[in-house]
């Protein structure tokens, strides 16, 4: 049975995703305020612009044919990310092992089919995810073909129990055995890109028998990422009569389920006090009524932070927590600034929990398969 595939990364490869919280905290709420929390984390840059229509549908692209162009990756690169995903789907892993495996070639290799290093290679590692003949992944030759290594690579994860539901740096470290195992994550979001950009949008896909189809509401998509709650957006994202909403409402009925919208860390989970600085959150507030009410901040990967509000009461989640994607984390509630039970939910990139940080929601969800509802 095949061993560890490195425990030494290169200095290149040392950075794991590292977050520091500051003393500071001043909340952010739906409409608008202070700046918040800050933590500090690489930021994931350029996240390409593609088509939000396609599921994986058209399968991957040829490995032999030309490859698109992406700022920061060659060609040679991303075709050894185009191998490793179609070998995936020839031995018929969901394309969530896709992400996982590209993901996981990003950082022991960053997508480059690597030979011995002598002394600056993690002991005898080779190829794209630096596995070791002396572990028994194979041959030097052998794991030097982009193909091999990557059938090498699902073999092991797929007798990982329960994978498809684990945080991705949890599922690739079973799989790799790193001395360095929360250094994928920071490489989730730019590897479930590739997988859209390279499997015309598999990982907004479930898989269903031998197809995919787009993740419907209650299913982790293949990104890793899932629907709060079921319903359609009632207030958009800084709308010109809401210019300080920074988030989304998704009305729905007192007591819906509300759940994390994707694997992360719970970073807040409190009552936010109102004007006054009362905790008045146990009561239904009104749009007279400043603050969150019951709500819930969670850190995922790539420094992306997902806020959930109104709640009905204390939170089913703490401070510190870890939380699977689609795990029940709260119920809809109408708690703190709202008119009537929904979820304001919203989406902060670069950790930054304050006005500044904020996107709208609608594309950043719908890109990773949990497409909300028509703004209005």
């Amino acid at each position: 049975m095949p061993g560890e595939a490195g425990r030494r990364p290169r200095p290149a490869r040392r950075l794991a995703l590292a977050v520091a919280l500051t003393a500071a905290f001043a909340l952010l709420c739906c409409t608008g305020g202070a700046a918040g929390m800050f933590f500090d984390a690489a930021d994931q840059g350029e996240i390409f612009a593609l088509s939000a229509s396609d599921c994986g549908e058209g399968g991957p692209v040829d490995v032999n044919g030309p490859m698109p162009s992406v700022a920061s990756y060659s060609s040679s690169q991303l075709r050894n990310a185009a191998v490793i995903i179609r070998v995936g789907a020839d031995l018929k892993v969901p394309p969530r092992g896709w992400v996982i495996a590209v993901a996981t070639a990003m950082q022991e290799s960053t997508l480059n089919n690597l030979p011995h290093l002598g002394t600056e290679n993690d002991h005898d590692s080779v190829g794209l995810f630096q596995q070791r003949p002396s572990q028994g992944w194979g041959r030097p030759a052998q794991l030097r073909d982009p193909a091999y290594s990557a059938r090498k690579f699902y073999q092991k994860l797929l007798t990982v129990k329960g994978w498809q539901t684990m945080p991705l740096t949890e599922a690739a470290q079973r799989v790799q055995v790193s001395a360095y195992p929360d250094a994928y994550a920071k490489h989730e979001p730019v590897a479930t890109e590739i997988v859209n950009l390279l499997a015309s949008g598999a990982a907004r896909s479930v898989r269903a028998g031998e197809e995919l189809r787009c993740a419907g509401a209650g299913e982790v998509a293949a990104s890793g990422w899932t629907h709060p709650v079921p319903g359609s957006v009632g207030s958009g994202f800084r709308t010109g009569g809401r210019p300080d909403h920074h988030g989304v409402d998704i009305a729905a009925p007192k007591g819906t389920v509300i759940r994390a919208a994707a694997a992360g860390r719970v970073l807040v989970s409190q009552c936010d006090p109102d004007q006054y600085g009362r905790l008045s959150c146990n009561v239904d507030g009104s749009p007279a009524k400043q603050g969150c009410g019951w709500f819930v901040d969670i850190l995922h990967a790539g420094n992306v932070v997902t806020r959930y509000c109104h709640m009905v009461e204390k939170p089913l989640v703490n401070e510190g927590d870890r939380v699977a994607a689609g795990q029940q984390i709260g119920k809809v509630g109408s708690s703190g600034n709202s008119s009537g039970p929904h979820l304001h939910f919203e989406v902060h990139r670069r950790g930054d929990r304050s006005a500044a940080g904020a996107v709208d929601p609608v594309p950043f969800m719908r890109q990773r398969g949990a497409a909300f509802g028509k703004a209005t």
